[in-house]
């Protein structure tokens, strides 16, 4: 059977990994602080020591890392994943990083005859632990073929976009739309109160008409109540995937007035200290008087 290594145990790679742990795969887990492999070593998953332990082990490697400097530290660092690779190994990597990095890292490991698919998902916390994420892939067909038997067990569907990078484009765009969701969801969360109207009946009464959405039904009852816990999508995430949307657009000048709108609220709101909460706490800014 397939050994999987799993890189990356914080919100979804925890809980991408303990699915494919039901699902009898044999994973071996490595975070930077061990502590967060614990529970998952409890299910069954072998804990690596190391990251040559992971290398010279598994035959597909997952990779859920805060960033591109995070991949990049990981996998071709002094003592990184690269030194312990072998001919045919596959690299699958689920983080939201910039597609030139993601081009760049993927030509450097096919000159040791290792292959990479990018893979970011979308779907947050929930959809990890259900396993009804939504992957969208960059890479050959051959190696996306390789690695249906692992994503079924992980997401309700699992598209091929084209060549390595691709996955990382389309990544971005999704961004776009929840960012920019988010934020106008706040915004109409907060007129609602405002107005007069009980904002916990706006997810219920709109459902099934066109303003509905599943950004709609997770965000607004949690604005409307401020329940900010647990946390599901950190604000710094969506902010970190904005600066890539913009980096993007100007390589394609392409024009993103809404992403950037976008970016530059949720930007304000990280700046009181709120990197770190859930992205419906920024129904706060437009529960102020003072925006």
């Amino acid at each position: 059977m397939t050994k999987i290594g799993f890189i990356g145990m914080g919100l979804m790679g925890s809980r991408m990994t303990s699915r494919l742990l039901q699902a009898d795969f044999e994973v071996w887990v490595w975070n930077r602080s061990v502590d967060k492999c614990q529970a998952l070593v409890e299910q069954g998953a072998k804990l690596a020591a190391n990251l040559a332990d992971i290398g010279r082990e598994c035959d597909i490697i997952l990779l859920c890392l805060a960033d591109t400097d995070a991949v990049e530290s990981v996998v071709f660092g002094e003592n990184g994943l690269a030194n312990y690779l072998s001919s045919q190994q596959l690299i699958v990597d689920f983080s939201s990083i910039t597609p030139d990095a993601t081009r760049l890292f993927a030509q450097r490991l096919r000159a040791q005859d290792i292959y990479w698919l990018d893979c970011p998902v979308s779907g947050g916390v929930m959809g990890a632990e259900k396993g009804t994420l939504i992957l969208m892939a960059g890479g050959e067909g051959q190696q996306i073929e390789r690695f249906k038997p692992i994503a079924q067990h992980l997401g309700q569907k699992l598209t091929h976009m084209g060549d390595v990078g691709t996955g990382q484009i389309t990544k971005i765009c999704n961004q776009m739309i929840v960012a920019s969701n988010a934020v106008l969801i706040a915004e109409t969360v907060a007129l609602a109160a405002k107005a007069g109207v009980d904002a916990r009946q706006l997810a219920p009464a709109l459902a099934g008409g066109f303003a509905d959405s599943l950004p709609l039904q997770i965000l607004a009852p949690r604005m409307a109540t401020d329940s900010f816990e647990p946390v599901q999508w950190k604000v710094q995430t969506l902010l970190k995937d904005l600066d890539n949307a913009v980096a993007l657009a100007k390589e394609n000048t392409s024009s993103t007035p809404i992403s950037a709108l976008a970016s530059q609220l949720l930007r304000l709101h990280a700046a009181t200290g709120a990197s770190l909460e859930d992205l419906s706490s920024v129904v706060r800014l437009f529960k102020k008087t003072d925006l």
